[in-house]
């Protein structure tokens, strides 16, 4: 077993994952957090790559189960470099930290049936806005997130905490431009999937509530300060608005992809139980 007790190389090569975007892509990993998380990661078999304890704190019964089943990655570090790596008080170290392999960032991971529901986002620049969009998209059911252009870090330590372990239920990856989700989405409906591709805003020509969400159907959610880029707009078969009273003049990203999520599935829900009854 690995011991760590001093900030060596080992140690900053992990404190760097916590600021440092390009040394996370650069190793292909990144650190999780917090029971939940760690224990959904472990459910759904992404490989750990290092599992940090302090061997001087008995274990909890989870602590003891995980340690058991990654005995091969365990590493032995003091409590306050623990602390560190957990973004904890020295006083409050987290039990365990995991420093988990990321994924490809292929867009077939994404499974595209007849029932697809997806989500772009198009240059989400808050990382905590987009773990709290993850956490989202996977309570009302989507099949999976694309985060296209020049963008906030999926892997952050900000939108892991934010997607309280979503972003291990279903895919989220990555694209560098419209291009390649272009790419696609023609695959995809040459393949005989009519994906349809609702964008949101505040000037769409149709409420949320009118437009058909029911069939495959692509959900684009633009930028929090400047909305759709206009190589979206371009592709969108319609535009939606979510009508909205008060003084606010519009919703923020976070938030605008939770109301359409909701009223997707909601009329999903809705034409399944009435076929059902017919």
């Amino acid at each position: 077993m690995l011991r760590v007790s001093s900030r060596n190389a080992r140690f900053q090569q992990w404190q760097a994952l916590l600021n440092s975007r390009a040394k996370r892509q650069r190793a292909g990993e990144f650190l999780v957090q917090g029971v939940r998380p760690i224990t959904l990661a472990a459910q759904a078999g992404w490989p750990f790559r290092a599992l940090i304890h302090d061997p001087g704190r008995p274990p909890s019964g989870w602590a003891a189960g995980l340690l058991r089943r990654f005995g091969d990655v365990q590493v032995a570090m003091t409590a306050e470099l623990l602390a560190e790596l957990g973004e904890k008080d020295d006083a409050d170290p987290p039990e365990l930290v995991a420093v988990v392999a990321m994924p490809a960032d292929d867009l077939d991971r994404i499974p595209a049936g007849p029932d697809f529901l997806g989500l772009v986002l198009d240059r989400p620049a808050s990382p905590g806005n987009l773990g709290s969009i993850v956490r989202s998209a996977d309570a009302f059911g989507a099949d999976g997130v694309i985060v296209a252009g020049h963008a906030a870090d999926v892997y952050d330590p900000k939108a892991v905490r934010a997607s309280t372990g979503s972003l291990f239920g279903l895919p989220v990856v990555r694209a560098p431009s419209p291009r390649e989700v272009a790419a696609w989405i023609d695959a995809q409906r040459d393949r005989g999937r009519r994906l349809v591709l609702a964008g949101t805003d505040e000037h769409g020509d149709r409420d949320v509530f009118d437009a058909d969400l029911t069939g495959p159907v692509l959900l684009l959610i633009g930028n929090e300060a400047s909305g759709l880029s206009a190589g979206w707009r371009e592709q969108c078969d319609l535009l939606v608005r979510i009508p909205i009273t008060g003084t606010a003049s519009s919703l923020n990203a976070a938030n605008a992809a939770t109301a359409v999520l909701y009223e997707a599935s909601r009329q999903r829900r809705t034409s399944r139980r009435l076929g059902a009854q017919r």
